[in-house]
């Protein structure tokens, strides 16, 4: 196994150890609350030792509000980018609701159809990548080696 096999296996298993955790806005612990992004952040954190840039404080509508990719601009500072038709097992994934708004939903792909995300009212899920989640996808980023 190599050593991006294996970071890519941690990912997975961090992300899987997430499932259940009730949804809170701006919220990032397991098992206490988290949002999209706090799923992110606290994957990082538990898988590099450190925490991710802090985001300051968002509002739920902040992508509509602002109109800017601070999802996007925020993820490309820390992780690898890569083609969505590339993503795999241990990469985050970035939706995109609308096709004039930005990016807003992030999400960690443990399988090639299934993946983990912290969604409103469900709190973090697994889900199956159905064609209304594909059609949304807008990017894909690995963590760095």
């Amino acid at each position: 196994m190599t050593k991006r096999d294996a970071k890519a296996a941690a990912v997975v298993e961090e992300a899987l150890g997430w499932v259940g955790t009730p949804y809170r806005h701006q919220g990032c612990r397991r098992g206490v609350a988290c949002d999209c992004l706090g799923l992110v952040r606290g994957v990082w954190r538990h898988i590099n030792g450190h925490e991710l840039e802090q985001p300051g404080p968002y509002a739920p509508d902040w992508a509509e509000a602002t109109g800017k990719e601070r999802l996007l601009e925020g993820l490309r500072r820390h992780f690898r980018e890569k083609p969505v038709a590339e993503a795999g097992a241990g990469d985050v994934i970035i939706f995109r609701w609308r096709p004039h708004l930005p990016a807003k939903h992030a999400a960690i792909l443990v399988a090639a159809d299934r993946f983990v995300h912290a969604y409103q009212d469900h709190g973090v899920t697994l889900t199956r990548m159905v064609p209304q989640w594909r059609q949304r996808l807008a990017a894909a980023f690995a963590f760095p080696d």
